[in-house]
């Protein structure tokens, strides 16, 4: 009888370990991401430690033995569990930040600064001043929330542009005006309003949820004018343009936008982009491309009709205002964006314990005081390599080199999230992901690219380009008003098109 007492010990204690370990394979199952030889394997093990364990406690009497196979499974047991909670977490983590098809504009209702109008109802009877053809689909949404809450159709005037929408405003002809958030921040870099704080109080603010439509959403007449611009005769060769424009058909290509949002609140709310980078990988030859275009990049939008745009502007219109203009200037096509505020940016990196950047120069920031970097290697924590990130006073090269540093803070993270440090800070990095990162990229399809890089480990090139341009003064479609405007140089963008074939097409790259 004590025999069998023990031996019932040892089977319940195996028992529990066994349903662990299967609670464990078959999360791990569910998140589709080990390649299925690695989950062989794994499940081997486990199969193999729990006989181990029930071995060594099949029998109490040897007691040596017995405390042993407690304590292993003990061990087991916790590190199963903790698994599973991991597991658990990282499905809903990503699930939660990917697969992102809608976005949100934020359209305020502003008053004058020295209006008593307190909320939304006693604006009630104000004559509100809208723009006349700027950002019109969330005026109208914004305005029709407006009328539905106030229960009244409230009268509107007008205005071509942003400083005459204020102006009138200031001047007492509207009580009111409805505009997108987003514009606040066009408004500081204007000579006239750099204190519009001051100036106008919001009152009320109207969330637009509206889905986004990508790959095919540029305007047929907006595809034909960037295709003149371009046009080659049927004398000439083919060229890398001509590559360019298709479709690649290997699945191991990825094409991505990375876009760094100005927004300190939260990833929700449409804002200008200051990031614009374009990352090319390619998951068989292990070949990784970033090329980064300034912010103040003078080009055509694709909702502005021809009309040249400083490129961060697109940012207020939608991210497929932002992948589709891009789209246009490089003659490729987007798969996916991958969009980060910067509140966001700073809790990934603090996340991962800091991250290592190689920086050209050896300055002090001009922008935030007190921060002063090497050259060569500097280890960042988020705050560091934020203001890294955004600094361009103290280069005589200005936003380009922002936008060199901000690919070396890219290449830093790549390189931290491929080191065993991930593992030590992995909770922290996926609470850090949630409400600072989302992109559109499924779910299935990053567990696809996780299995595909489980199975070949071998290191990465990552090579880094800007491309250029000439300062000048122009007046944007987006603004009543000249301002400075970065013309682009075609040349350096041919050679970004190239760089960008290349990968797709297998070749190895460098930064030359």
């Amino acid at each position: 009888m004590k025999k069998q007492g023990g031996g019932v010990v040892g089977k319940l204690l195996t028992a529990v370990l066994l349903i662990a370990a299967a609670a464990f394979l078959g999360l791990l199952y569910y998140t589709d991401v080990i390649p299925r030889l690695y989950m062989i394997l794994v499940a081997a093990g486990l199969l193999l430690l729990v006989v181990i364990v029930g071995i060594l406690t099949w029998n109490y009497r040897k007691k040596v033995r017995f405390l042993f196979g407690v304590i292993l499974w003990i061990i087991l047991l916790g590190a199963l569990l903790l698994g599973c909670l991991y597991v658990y977490r990282t499905k809903l983590t990503l699930s939660e930040v990917t697969n992102v098809n809608t976005e949100i504009s934020q359209v305020g209702v502003y008053v004058r600064a020295d209006d008593a109008a307190a909320g939304l109802s006693d604006t009630a009877g104000y004559t509100y001043g809208v723009l006349e053809s700027l950002d019109q689909e969330n005026t109208r949404a914004a305005l029709q929330m407006v009328n539905e809450e106030l229960g009244t159709q409230i009268q509107t005037r007008e205005y071509a542009g942003l400083g005459d929408l204020v102006d009138g405003l200031t001047k007492g002809e509207t009580g009111a005006i409805l505009l997108n958030a987003a514009y606040i921040d066009i408004l500081r870099d204007m000579d006239d309003y750099l204190n519009i704080d001051t100036m106008i109080t919001q009152v009320d603010v109207k969330n637009v949820e509206s889905d986004l439509v990508l790959a095919s959403s540029v305007p047929e007449p907006a595809k034909e004018e960037a295709a003149q611009s371009e046009e080659k005769t049927e004398e000439e060769p083919e060229t890398v343009n001509a590559v360019a424009v298709e479709k690649p058909s290997q699945d191991h290509v990825y094409t991505v936008f990375i876009s760094g949002i100005d927004n300190r609140g939260g990833i929700v709310a449409r804002s200008r982009s200051d990031v614009n980078i374009i990352l090319t990988a390619n998951l068989d030859t292990k070949q990784l491309l970033l090329v980064s275009t300034p912010r103040d990049y003078f080009v055509p939008l694709s909702i502005s009709n021809g009309v040249p745009d400083k490129l961060t502007h697109a940012g207020i219109y939608g991210i497929s205002v932002c992948m589709d203009t891009m789209e246009m200037l490089y003659d490729i096509e987007l798969d996916y964006y991958v969009r980060m505020n910067f509140g966001g940016f700073v809790n990934i990196i603090d996340a991962l314990g800091g991250i290592t950047v190689v920086s050209d120069y050896d300055f002090n920031s001009a922008n935030v005081v007190g921060y002063h970097f090497n050259k060569g290697e500097n280890y960042l924590n988020g705050d560091q390599a934020l203001v890294f990130a955004r600094e361009r006073y103290a280069f005589s090269e200005g936003d380009r080199q922002r936008g060199r540093n901000q690919m070396a803070v890219i290449r830093g993270v790549l390189e931290k999230l491929a080191s065993m440090d991930l593992l030590a800070n992995y909770s922290t990095i996926l609470a850090s992901l949630q409400g600072s990162f989302e992109t559109n990229i499924g779910y299935e399809e990053i567990a696809r690219i996780l299995q595909q890089e489980l199975q070949d480990v071998s290191a990465w090139n990552v090579v880094s380009y800007s491309v250029d341009g000439t300062g000048d003064t122009q007046k944007p479609y987006s603004m009543g008003q000249k301002a400075y405007v970065m013309v682009p140089d075609m040349s350096t963008v041919e050679h970004a098109k190239e760089l960008m074939a290349k990968v797709r097409n297998g070749e190895t790259i460098s930064a030359q």
